[in-house]
């Protein structure tokens, strides 16, 4: 790891992947800490930003943990244990599937659906300054996502083939 990092101080592409690395690592971070602000704010100190995010990304779905995983928003224990916590507060509602007894399928309660409507007021809030304040241009923010998608499928993979 050493000789990674001494060339990675150098000019190239290397230091510019750490660099890049290292800054998703800190957004994320700072999302979390965004919508902590934002609930303490709110006075919803009920769930965590894991949680909300998560509320967030099943909308209108009725869908299941082993799907969550599968679109990559969560890792293994985390969503079954964040989705029994938001069942047993009342922000999700879970049935058992007649096909697969196994499986347990949620959706978002009145009460859950409200919360994920906090979180979308809080994007678009972010999202409408970035724009009026100059922060980032629509034209920038779709090249971005385009090089983060690219580095998505480049990392999807490398866990799928390399083994």
């Amino acid at each position: 790891m050493e000789e990674l990092r001494s060339r990675a101080d150098g000019p190239g592409l290397m230091a510019g992947y750490l660099d890049s690395l290292s800054l998703l690592e800190r957004l994320h971070r700072l999302l979390l800490d965004v919508i902590k602000d934002e609930f303490e704010r709110l006075g919803e100190l009920e769930i965590n930003p894991v949680q909300a995010l998560l509320l967030f990304n099943v909308g209108a779905n009725e869908v299941t943990a082993g799907e969550l995983k599968t679109r990559g928003y969560y890792q293994g224990s985390n969503v079954s244990y964040n989705l029994k916590k938001l069942v047993e507060a009342g922000y999700m509602h879970h049935q058992r599937c007649d096909i697969d007894r196994r499986s347990v399928r949620v959706r978002l309660t009145a009460k859950g659906r409200e919360m994920r409507d906090n979180v979308e007021a809080l994007f678009a809030r972010h999202a409408q300054g970035m724009e009026t304040q100059g922060v980032i241009s629509f034209d920038a923010m779709e090249e971005m996502n385009h090089t983060l998608r690219r580095m998505e499928r480049y990392w999807s993979d490398q866990i799928r083939y390399i083994y």
